[in-house]
């Protein structure tokens, strides 16, 4: 039974974590693909630059959301419907697999081809639901570099490197700490295209 809920419950974080958001926004609010507007990408950022400053914020909210609720919400339900008991020892594992699984979702979502977002927002909400301190730390540095720098994607992609360093600092356990770690790599090489334009000098900035 504990295997099958854990089961059911990564399927339903990956479908949450699979619900296009910016898409979304995009075709109802003007009736476009954002697929194939500014960058290309679904995420909140090409939202922001192309739609509008609102709906970018909202659709990262709504992205945060899937990511913690995955978390929060998801494995709750389940323990609760099955009647499911999680060893202390287990829990760390539990959530962290259906965290992954929402990411993953947001990514891969398996309603645009399996080709969706970069999956920041969607990672930050899940760090948030599991570990609000290393959550905390990591936009900070999000904050600092996008303040000093005003590249979405630097300050990404630093606060994704933090993420592992800041979990040994604060004493995570092992399942968390690989999974930040991974993810941490997940997250470069989503923006392996950034990176470039970021080395070349032709990244876009957002300055207001």
């Amino acid at each position: 039974m504990l295997i099958s809920g854990i089961i059911i419950s990564m399927i339903l974080s990956y479908l949450l974590g699979s619900i296009p958001t910016g898409y979304i926004f995009a075709k109802t609010l003007k009736n476009i693909d954002i697929r194939e507007h500014g960058s290309g990408n679904v995420g909140a950022t090409n939202v922001f630059r192309t739609i509008g400053k609102i709906p970018g914020i909202i659709v990262f909210v709504i992205d945060f959301l899937k990511g913690f609720l995955s978390v929060i919400i998801i494995p709750l339900v389940i323990v609760k419907i099955f009647s499911i008991h999680v060893a202390y020892e287990y829990n760390g594992i539990f959530l962290v697999l259906c965290g992954a699984s929402a990411i993953i979702g947001h990514i891969w979502t398996v309603f645009l081809n399996f080709k969706g977002g970069k999956g920041v927002a969607t990672t930050a909400g899940v760090i948030g639901g599991i570990a609000p301190l290393i959550f905390i730390s990591s936009f900070l540095v999000w904050i600092i570099v996008f303040y000093l720098w005003k590249y979405v994607s630097l300050a990404s992609i630093l606060a994704g490197i933090s993420l592992p360093i800041f979990s040994v600092i604060y004493g995570a356990d092992f399942y968390f700490v690989l999974f930040s770690g991974v993810f941490s790599i997940v997250g470069i090489l989503s923006h392996r295209a950034n990176i470039k334009r970021l080395l070349s000098g032709v990244e876009n900035k957002i300055s207001k």
